[in-house]
């Protein structure tokens, strides 16, 4: 199972920035020769988040940095591919957990610039006898034109059993803060 997810993780990984290091803007000419903009762009965000969990969860709180490629497919929605560092802290440093998460997803810009945003990928742990997890994530956020973007998100974490550095299924309320480069 475990090379199976890395290797689903490592091929989406590598497609998505294969595909998205030759993309352009595209503009479109109307009947009358003005230029129209069709919404399709490419960014690249680098950003930092802080998370807190549930009381009954045996993790603490948690903080990472990622960065996240966004390709605009319209002015509504656009795909997203994003991976970083993350470190999960356990209660009473009973345990602490460092991995890369590799995720993939789609963002629907419901309202100008206000986003609903969800990811699914791999957490790929440091320690040794450490399993990859599965993370899942949901949220919401704000993209300014200026670049700033904020969002707040639940991230679920799955973890196999058999990893030297087990907790049961949990997951955290984490706040992100990045800027976004357009490309």
């Amino acid at each position: 199972m475990k090379t199976i997810t890395k290797l689903f993780a490592t091929t989406f990984t590598a497609l998505a920035i294969f595909t998205m290091t030759n993309l352009h803007a595209q503009t479109m000419t109307t009947m009358d020769g003005t230029m129209m903009d069709n919404g399709m762009g490419f960014k690249v965000g680098v950003g930092i988040s802080g998370g807190l969990f549930r009381d009954k969860s045996p993790m603490d709180y948690a903080y990472g940095a990622d960065l996240k490629l966004q390709w605009d497919l319209t002015k509504d929605v656009a795909i997203t591919a994003s991976g970083g560092y993350t470190k999960l802290m356990g209660k009473n440093n009973s345990l602490d957990v460092d991995f890369i998460p590799a995720k993939g997803g789609v963002k629907v810009f419901a309202i100008k610039r206000m986003y609903l945003a969800t990811e699914a990928g791999a957490g790929f742990a440091i320690q040794d006898g450490a399993k990859t997890n599965f993370i899942y994530t949901g949220g919401v956020g704000y993209e300014w034109n200026s670049g700033f973007d904020i969002g707040v998100r639940y991230e679920g974490y799955v973890n196999n059993s058999s990893s030297t550095t087990y907790f049961r299924q949990t997951g955290q309320y984490a706040l992100r803060l990045a800027y976004n480069f357009k490309l």
